[in-house]
């Protein structure tokens, strides 16, 4: 009987397996350019302070900006960059506020275009000459920030996040047990890693969820983490 039951679930978990290597290399394919798979080694990296904004929501559903969560939010994410120096490389640069104001376009540009890789990738829009390859450029508009600062590589990230007051979670409560579905924060975020020699997008990642929390350095730390998985390494380093 065992050796009955080995033959019978031999070929099941030999294609779970197969499926679970198949999933991989689709999310390695959304993740990563045609042809990409690390930064060369002695590659410049420069960080653009994030695009970000946090917000609150009342009892009533109304979504509210709050700027004391949002600088918070900014100086614990910056933070929790900073300790990710081994993974971003010895190299790499931060952009200041000031030269930040050179380069609201591309900050702009970044944003459209993320919110296209996701909603192509990662949603239901999807475009027909994109399949499932990361195939998409900022094109020249890069090349100002690649001569002010000297890189090879840019880091962008984009975070909304939103969270629940305490009456809105007890009106969330009364709902539920009307049976009634009522979403409560939501946590979106993107990151690309875009090649300032040509303007291409070379890595991405989505971070869609219904945790997490910038307001404090811990969570803060968890949420950079889970935006730079599968972050590109530099050549003869590990990709994590």
């Amino acid at each position: 009987m065992p050796a009955l039951r080995t033959r019978i679930l031999a070929p099941a978990l030999a294609a779970a397996l197969l499926a679970a290597g198949a999933s991989q290399a689709q999310e390695a394919a959304r993740q990563l350019a045609p042809g990409f798979t690390a930064r060369a080694a002695a590659s410049k990296l420069v960080v653009i302070p994030a695009d970000l904004e946090l917000y609150s929501i009342s009892a009533g559903g109304v979504v509210e900006p709050r700027q004391d969560w949002t600088a918070a939010a900014q100086m614990n994410f910056s933070l929790a960059l900073a300790r990710q120096r081994a993974r971003l490389g010895a190299a790499a640069t931060e952009l200041s506020a000031a030269q930040l104001d050179e380069f609201g376009e591309i900050g702009a540009l970044h944003r459209a275009v993320a919110n296209a890789i996701a909603m192509h990738h990662h949603g239901n829009l999807k475009l027909p000459t994109k399949a499932d390859q990361l195939d998409w450029s900022l094109g020249e508009a890069v090349r100002p920030l690649k001569e002010r600062t000297g890189a090879d590589y840019a880091l962008f990230t984009f975070i909304r996040d939103s969270y629940t007051s305490n009456e809105r979670k007890a009106a969330m409560l009364a709902m539920a047990l009307l049976g009634a579905i009522s979403l409560g924060g939501e946590q979106i975020g993107y990151a690309s890693l875009v090649d300032l020699n040509t303007g291409q997008v070379v890595w991405h990642n989505v971070v869609n969820r219904m945790w997490g929390d910038l307001r404090n350095v811990e969570p803060a730390n968890e949420t950079v983490e889970a935006m730079l998985k599968g972050f590109p390494a530099l050549q003869g380093e590990a990709r994590q």
